[in-house]
């Protein structure tokens, strides 16, 4: 059994020991530090290496997002990237869009259930994306109100999709507007397999980490544009 190592940064005490009790209590689960601020996790994440790091948004000292970058953008020398989970109060906000931009695996609400905390590490560990696509829709939302696409084809996140067919361009697009592989597979009428074949060789193909910057980059592009249903 592959056990996941975890690493809980929060400046709340309770919501670290409650949080670290939970997972702690899981057979696949280890938690190998806490952190009370953004620069104390930076130092653990780079000395302990976990797997996933809980990082809360607001802290003192060092901010979750400027750790998170600290931590996936590490200086030469620094080969381990864990995955990173942000935890927040709010359902989208700034320092969550940021936080995704900066290779965030996704975001947690701190008031959810149980379940849903073991379930988004165990997701996060496995490579994926935590962005259910009721949280995509609101994160593409906010992101279409105030960040307006560029026009197609003026920058280079749309040169990059260029390395894409027409199958998997389709395939992107009903990913930035919020589609789970099943319901894709329904749209396009295709196996949900061959769904999930596409949406790895559209990762590979433009070297984005997981579902949550393919959103991000099918926006930016100009693939969507804010408005459009």
């Amino acid at each position: 059994m592959t056990v996941t190592r975890v690493l809980i940064v929060d400046d709340q005490s309770m919501v670290r020991a409650g949080f670290a009790a939970l997972l702690a209590a899981q057979s696949d689960i280890d938690v190998i530090g806490e952190a009370a601020d953004g620069e104390e996790g930076v130092a653990l994440a780079r000395s302990r290496h976990p797997d996933v790091v809980l990082m809360d948004v607001r802290m003192p000292v060092l901010d979750g997002l400027e750790a998170a970058r600290r931590i996936l953008d590490p200086p030469r020398g620094i080969t381990h990237r864990p995955r990173v989970l942000m935890l927040t109060t709010f359902d989208v906000d700034d320092y969550v869009y940021e936080a995704l931009r900066a290779g965030a695996s996704g975001f947690l609400l701190k008031d959810s259930p149980p379940s849903d905390l073991i379930a988004a590490v165990r997701v996060v560990a496995a490579g994926d994306a935590l962005l259910a696509p009721s949280v995509t829709r609101r994160l593409i939302a906010d992101f279409a109100r105030r960040r307006p696409a560029p026009p197609r084809g003026a920058d280079r996140p749309a040169l990059r999709l260029k390395a894409l067919t027409a199958r998997e361009r389709e395939v992107l697009e009903l990913i930035a507007r919020g589609l789970s592989n099943t319901e894709i597979a329904e749209t396009l009428v295709l196996a949900e397999q061959t769904v999930k074949t596409h949406v790895s060789r559209i990762l590979g193909k433009l070297g984005l980490r997981d579902r949550a910057q393919a959103v991000i980059l099918a926006y930016e592009s100009g693939l969507i544009t804010p408005g459009r249903s």
